[in-house]
């Protein structure tokens, strides 16, 4: 038996797994808002007592964490947690416990997924001996490589949604000029994550200035307008302006929400060309899905295709949007398979 995590700044997903020659077989899976935890170890507890699960039948666990690891240890971004393989392994007693990056785990399960688990959004031309990589924009925003060494795909770790966001069109170099007044510096998780698309509604309604605190990347805005009206959570604005703009109750949620989309878009076009993902480029998190329709438009690929003098070559990258939205605990899962 396998035990698999996914720990995001949100929510945290937990399951136990059959062993299998490529995918595990889920036997339970159990959903936890992170937070209501003061860490991961009385989470694991009360999963396997809630599911009669003896610690010492798991052969391998593996934790896939919204945070930079180094040595098996991780400090998440969002949460005020550090999840520590070997104290894991002690406090729950478990054996073989392995923790890795959110989307180094999202990524180890791309090659184990079916179809219809995908939705395509550019066929390409994939080839069997390239790169593939992954972006998802969810809490925050990650990155992966998904390298093919000798026809077997491994899983690389980045922290590139902390890396700066490049503005591309003048009303993008508008939008940089006033979020660097409001924070700084300007990642690209600032713009792409749930948070981000709160600061380019803030942008599109000139409503900075409020001050409950969404995540480190943004605070709520100064007031809301009648697309949205109230939201009683902050951490719901995302969805609501989603909603707004899908809806298209409001011109400047519309706005805001192609804004975000073409940002996305050319992001992953840059990760394109920085793995040369001839594989393909995987959107993952949980956003895209929620969204697909206005991705599928066309201004996302547009903005991934804009890569001159590449252009060329970033139009024949396969890329798919992940619809299985328990994609990074599969992944932690197939990496606990390998590892018992």
């Amino acid at each position: 038996m396998l035990l698999a995590g996914d720990i995001g700044g949100t929510k945290t997903l937990l399951g136990l797994y059959h062993r299998a020659p490529e995918r595990p077989t889920p036997i339970e899976i159990g959903e936890f808002t992170t937070l209501d935890y003061d860490g991961l170890v009385p989470m694991i507890r009360e999963f396997l007592k809630a599911n009669n699960a003896d610690p010492r039948r798991i052969e391998a666990a593996s934790f896939g964490v919204a945070g930079a690891v180094t040595d098996q240890v991780a400090r998440m971004t969002n949460v005020p947690w550090c999840v520590d393989g070997a104290a894991i392994a002690e406090s729950a007693s478990l054996r073989h416990v392995h923790v890795l990056n959110d989307l180094e785990a999202m990524a180890t399960s791309v090659p184990v997924l079916e179809g219809d688990e995908l939705a395509v959004l550019q066929q390409g031309v994939a080839q069997p001996t390239g790169n593939a990589a992954v972006i998802a924009a969810g809490t925050g925003l990650g990155e992966a490589l998904l390298l093919n060494v000798d026809g077997r795909f491994l899983a690389g770790a980045s922290e590139g949604g902390h890396a700066d966001w490049a503005a591309r069109t003048s009303r993008d170099m508008e939008m940089l000029k006033v979020l660097t007044r409001e924070h700084g510096r300007v990642s690209v998780e600032h713009i792409l994550s749930g948070p981000g698309l709160v600061n380019v509604y803030q942008f599109t309604h000139d409503s900075f200035g409020g001050t409950d605190i969404i995540s480190p990347a943004a605070r709520t805005p100064r007031r809301l307008c009648a697309g949205i009206a109230k939201v009683d959570d902050p951490a719901d604005l995302p969805k609501a302006i989603s909603q707004s703009a899908m809806e298209r109750r409001c011109p400047m949620c519309v706005e805001a929400l192609d804004l975000f989309v073409d940002a996305y878009g050319a992001e992953a076009g840059n990760l394109a060309l920085r793995a040369v993902a001839t594989a393909g480029v995987y959107v993952g998190g949980g956003i895209a899905p929620k969204i697909l329709p206005v991705i599928e438009r066309g201004a996302f690929l547009d903005a991934f295709r804009a890569k001159e003098p590449l252009g060329d070559f970033v139009a024949t990258v396969p890329v798919a949007v992940i619809l299985n939205d328990e994609a990074g605990l599969l992944g932690a899962a197939v990496h606990a398979n390998g590892s018992a």
